[in-house]
């Protein structure tokens, strides 16, 4: 059974967010200039990488693609209240017990959809973001006709953004390094896919698992379905250890409720067994003393 982690949106966001920053990153060193100096722009096809004016342009596309992303995140977060990714408090000490239980020092303690760890990253994350496109803006706004400002605020402000940018840069490859971990991979397919198993839920997500029992507007879909379906499921049934949806056994049974299904299907068991299998399934299920042993003995004695 695959559960949806991340709907097309969050997929969107993060994809978008990703490409964009690698461009402005690699545009960004090439205005240093660093690509000439070290014959990057040597390599076949990479000539262009070190004209100023390319690679400047370049930063402004992936500037804006960054920035659009960023205000529809933040209106998604507003718009949908889905805000789980968001730091609490304790999340500091509880990410120092989950690096503990990474070396054996401790247990994982019961974790949310999203690790403490994750949600700490996510806010450095995002305030690192915030903190270069302010200053990317007053970068790009100094050098409109018109505008002056001092020699010292442009020098602070380009300190800023490099010291951002190197931030960013080593956050992301903190990021990266995580996915070496072995309780870390499956998250990576579930960034593409969306989706992610059952198990591994119920086995590292704990608190998420027990809010989806609780939450009938959780997403429980199978993995055949995951990509086009959007709308929650009602409500589940556990069926040997497996969370199924009601709405998907309703179909296979042709538009009978679950229990009424298996009412049905058990009564044609009986009769297809024969007269004297289906007796003793009735004896075994009712009392086999008084009126309900007598009747069960009369059905046998006239079917033979």
């Amino acid at each position: 059974m695959k559960i949806k982690r991340h709907n097309l949106s969050i997929r969107f966001v993060h994809w978008f967010t990703a490409m964009s920053i690698l461009v402005l990153f690699f545009s960004g060193f090439g205005q240093m200039p660093i690509y000439k100096r070290y014959f990057v722009d040597q390599l076949p096809g990479m000539g262009w990488s070190s004209d100023f004016y390319i690679t400047l342009n370049l930063h402004y596309y992936a500037a804006i693609v960054l920035i659009f992303v960023s205000i529809y995140y933040l209106t998604y977060l507003i718009g949908t209240r889905k805000i789980d990714v968001l730091p609490r408090k304790g999340d500091f000490k509880e990410s120092i017990q989950i690096f503990a239980a990474m070396v054996g020092l401790a247990e994982e303690p019961e974790n949310d959809k999203y690790l403490a760890e994750q949600r700490l990253a996510f806010a450095v994350t995002a305030f690192t973001i915030l903190a270069l496109i302010l200053t990317g803006i007053l970068k790009v706004y100094k050098n409109l006709p018109g505008v002056e400002f001092s020699a010292g605020t442009v020098f602070w402000l380009a300190m800023i953004h490099n010291i951002f940018t190197v931030i960013l840069l080593f956050s992301i490859i903190v990021h990266l390094l995580a996915f070496l971990l072995k309780d870390n991979r499956p998250l990576v397919a579930s960034m593409f896919t969306g989706v992610i198993g059952q198990e591994y839920i119920m086995r590292r997500h704990t608190k998420w698992w027990e809010k989806m029992q609780n939450n009938a507007g959780e997403e429980v879909v199978p993995a055949s379905m995951a990509d086009g379906m959007e709308k929650p499921v009602a409500s589940t049934l556990e069926t040997g250890g497996q969370s199924i949806p009601d709405a998907i056994l309703e179909e296979a049974a042709g538009g009978i409720t679950p229990d009424a299904a298996g009412n049905e299907l058990a009564g044609e068991s009986r009769l297809a067994a024969g007269p004297d299998e289906a007796a003793g399934e009735i004896a075994a299920d009712e009392s086999p003393t008084g009126k309900a042993a007598d009747q069960v003995n009369t059905c046998a004695e006239g079917e033979a």
